[in-house]
């Protein structure tokens, strides 16, 4: 048998080992404790990235900012690429569970991390209504951000 460098190594092998002697769900438990988590101090994340060429992106945001200048919303290639950056760090499937918004229900989503409300209140037509479709999820927080903030360009912290 190899030697286990760590304790969540060994666990298979544990496993089965105790199996025999009714213990599995005890190991089982303590796995689960054994679990990396975030330090306190650190600032919680989006879910994982997923590799998003930069290539992509661009051509998300080319077709929002094509719907946005239809619709006369403004906003500039920059100044969605530097929300997206902060936001969401480009993952479209981000979902944020640790901020105000998802302890009463309403978790941000998306490239530009939207609520469901905001997103119904500021779809744009002639986008998809799914939260996470990235040009529709660019669009709807343009939308937004333009009512509120005069547009996109302006904002250059959490909305």
């Amino acid at each position: 048998m190899s030697a286990c460098t760590s304790a969540l190594t060994c666990l298979p092998a544990r496993l089965r080992a105790m199996s025999a002697a009714g213990t599995v769900a005890i190991v089982a438990t303590a796995a689960l404790t054994l679990t990396a988590t975030p330090h306190a101090a650190a600032a919680p994340r989006p879910a994982s990235t997923p590799q998003v060429s930069s290539r992509v992106l661009d051509q998300w945001i080319g077709r929002a900012l094509a719907v946005m200048k239809a619709k006369h919303i403004p906003g500039s290639y920059a100044g969605i690429l530097r929300n997206i950056k902060r936001e969401s760090g480009g993952n479209p499937r981000a979902v944020n569970n640790w901020d105000s918004n998802a302890r009463a229900g309403t978790p941000s989503k998306g490239l530009l991390q939207v609520i469901d409300p905001t997103f119904r209140s500021f779809h744009v037509a002639g986008t998809a209504w799914d939260i996470f479709d990235p040009v529709a999820n660019i669009a709807a927080a343009c939308n937004y951000a333009a009512h509120t903030y005069g547009s996109i360009d302006n904002v250059n912290s959490g909305y």
